[in-house]
């Protein structure tokens, strides 16, 4: 099971960034995959999840309304499409995969990747 990020990089405060998660060696089709991040000093914590089917998605207080989470099945990737981006979103991003339905918090999820730099300048 690997997950790649990609798609960080830096960016002025208001701009946008797409992250991109594939997956290698499996199909995610049936995961429930979470998107996380960690800023230098501080846990690591959920910002988006979505389900297996992509019907349900949750969000982090902080991120709603500017970040969006989906997927494609059949490209076997998960995105989350990032606007308004703020210095304070700055940071690692990681995706995260398990079997099954849990909740958006790092500890429920097995598989991770090796995280992709988001970095807003203000």
């Amino acid at each position: 099971v690997q997950l790649v990020e990609s798609g960080g990089g830096l960016v002025q405060a208001g701009g946008s960034l797409r992250l991109s998660c594939t997956a290698s060696g499996f199909t995610l089709d049936y995961y429930h995959i979470g998107w996380f991040r960690q800023a230098p000093g501080k846990e690591r914590e959920g910002v988006s999840c979505i389900s297996s089917s992509g019907g349900s998605t949750n969000y982090a207080d902080s991120v709603k309304g500017r970040f969006t989470i989906s997927r494609d099945n059949a490209k076997n990737t998960v995105y989350l499409e990032m606007n308004s981006l703020k210095p304070e979103d700055t940071a690692v991003y990681y995706c995260a995969a398990r079997f099954g339905q849990a909740k958006c918090v790092p500890s429920y999820f097995v598989s991770w990747g090796q995280g992709t730099q988001v970095t807003v300048s203000s």
